[in-house]
């Protein structure tokens, strides 16, 4: 061998052992998306071959069908684990609140840390003299600074798929009292130079959206307080967001109106034809607890086009994971599945080219429940927030540990009620 030869061979000689540590490692994201797509395209194979030896032997081969509800499941997993990881990338870090916040947010967040860490609220009552709207003992509790108030709003809005899609307003009364307009103006046609009567008055419905308290109560040890570094402000969005987000989103879909919002399953329900306002319709199914067994999809476009066209536009479907593992099955006359995935990380698979937004609090497929929604739950759906997120520190009740009692005063109502319609698995 010359000596070329074999400098090219030692030179190559390193490259060659050190080429698995440099080699990029894929983004967890992206690889659990495309284990999903994997499994989704293992999934339409084996529905195909289902659907294809019922044509045939009138019945799936139960192997067959097995194998379907596994992969099926295992697509319910990966996506939840899908989820799980763009909400985890998508939560941003919370402000540090320095000299681009200004002098007067740096010094209500160090104030609100001496009274999360050590009880000392002597700072506190030093900006409340300032301006009354830094502290509130009188309520029991102190606000907490503007970013860890923002930085919650935020967290609900990726956790909590209602609040997502709806309307959110802020406000600083315990009530929102909206007029609305069920029919709108009247107009009419006339000759250029024939008298013009007037018009009926628009009817105005005033709508009230009272906010009510949810809470929560972390436990912290003092020596987790006393760590400096723990960020504790992040500690408490942490704790807060997910037991918030949980109780919101039960009340947003059932909740009945009592020291809670009123979740849109919780006002009455009509059949679609016989629709009035103050009432929601519902499409059905024509089978008691399923899907009617010729056509299965047909109340699905019928319930898309129920809606008028400019709500239409907008919408949007809502159901629970399990139901939309039934949807997945279907096709269309062509041939073509009616459920598709998310077209990249991060986004929501469609139905009929809808969203779908999965909200677990929706009811399973059962007789007479209403386990489908489809509407513009922006135009449909309002979320009402109190101005401010309240912190009690209790280091009493729980000894060792000091209990956090952190509030926040949240309603919800449907305001408008042609915006939003159901399916429901019955009869009729």
């Amino acid at each position: 061998m010359s000596d070329a030869a074999m400098e090219k061979q030692t030179a190559d000689a390193p490259r060659k052992r050190t080429a698995p540590e440099v080699k990029a490692v894929p983004d967890s994201v992206t690889a659990a998306f495309e284990d999903f797509m994997g499994a989704f395209e293992a999934f339409k194979d084996v529905n195909d071959r289902r659907l294809s030896e019922i044509e045939q032997k009138l019945s799936a081969d139960v192997v067959t069908r097995d194998k379907m509800e596994r992969i099926n499941k295992a697509m319910d997993e990966q996506g939840r684990l899908l989820d799980e990881l763009v909400l985890k990338k998508m939560r941003p870090p919370l402000g540090r609140g320095g000299e681009a916040d200004g002098p007067e947010a740096a010094e209500h967040k160090a104030a609100f840390e001496a009274y999360i860490r050590r009880g000392d609220e002597a700072g506190l009552r030093e900006l409340e003299a300032k301006a009354m709207s830094a502290g509130a003992p009188a309520d029991g509790g102190y606000l907490v600074p503007p970013e860890t108030d923002s930085e919650i709003g935020r967290r609900l809005s990726v956790v909590s798929p209602i609040r997502a899609l709806s309307t959110v307003r802020q406000v600083s009364g315990s009530v929102l009292k909206k007029p609305f307009s069920p029919a709108g103006m009247t107009a009419g046609w006339v000759a250029e130079t024939a008298a013009r009567p007037q018009t009926a008055t628009a009817q105005l419905a005033e709508l009230s959206f009272p906010t009510m308290e949810l809470y929560a109560m972390p436990a912290a040890s003092q020596a987790l307080l006393d760590d400096a570094a723990v960020d504790i402000e992040a500690w408490i969005a942490a704790e807060v967001d997910i037991a918030f987000a949980e109780q919101e989103g039960t009340a947003f879909v059932s909740g009945d109106g009592v020291n809670k919002p009123k979740g849109f399953l919780a006002y009455d329900q009509v059949a679609d034809g016989a629709w009035e306002w103050g009432k929601i319709g519902y499409l059905a199914t024509g089978v008691a607890g399923g899907f009617a067994a010729s056509g299965p999809s047909d109340v699905l476009v019928d319930l898309v086009y129920a809606l008028k066209a400019g709500h239409r536009q907008n919408a949007s479907f809502v159901m629970s994971r399990k139901t939309q593992g039934e949807i997945r099955k279907f096709k269309d006359a062509d041939g073509n599945y009616l459920w598709q995935p998310p077209a990249r990380p991060g986004e929501a698979a469609s139905l009929i080219g809808f969203p779908v937004a999965e909200a677990e609090d929706m009811p399973a497929i059962a007789p007479n429940a209403t386990a489908i929604a489809f509407g513009d739950f922006r135009s449909g759906y309002l979320v009402v927030d109190r101005v401010g997120v309240r912190v009690l520190r209790d280091p009493y009740s729980a000894k060792p540990y000091v209990l956090f009692y952190t509030t926040k005063r949240v309603g919800g109502g449907v305001q408008n009620f042609e915006a939003i319609k159901l399916v429901k698995f019955a009869a009729s």
